[in-house]
């Protein structure tokens, strides 16, 4: 079974920082892209940052380039996002997703967790 499991959400002062972890189990991640999405209630959700589990390759929302770092640890399945810089438009739960690498959809979500920050 599939399983992507998000932790790290909270609530910080604007200016500081969280750091969102990812465990995935049930599938090889060598052969995964994962990325974290955020949303807002009442707006549709956004993809945050991506990276590929095999080569490392990773991209991001321009608004968040320069304070987030999107990293990977291959032998724990673990993939983090470091929030730097966080502003209150970067409030909204997070979520980690999977896709197989390829022209693929996300197949495998996890739930999300929630950031929020105070002006």
């Amino acid at each position: 079974e599939v399983q992507l499991q998000a932790s790290g959400g909270g609530l910080v002062q604007a200016g500081g920082s969280l750091r969102l972890s990812c465990v995935a189990s049930g599938f090889t991640f060598d052969d995964y892209i994962i990325g974290w999405f955020r949303q807002v209630p009442g707006k549709e959700r956004e993809g945050v940052s991506w990276i590929c589990m095999s080569d490392g390759s990773s991209d991001y929302l321009d608004s968040v380039k320069g304070r987030f770092t999107i990293s990977r640890d291959n032998a724990k399945n673990a993939l983090y996002l470091q929030m730097n810089s966080l502003k209150p438009e970067d409030t909204a739960i997070y979520y980690c997703a999977a896709r197989q690498i390829g022209p693929q959809q996300y197949r495998y979500w996890g739930q999300g967790t929630q950031v929020t920050v105070s002006s």
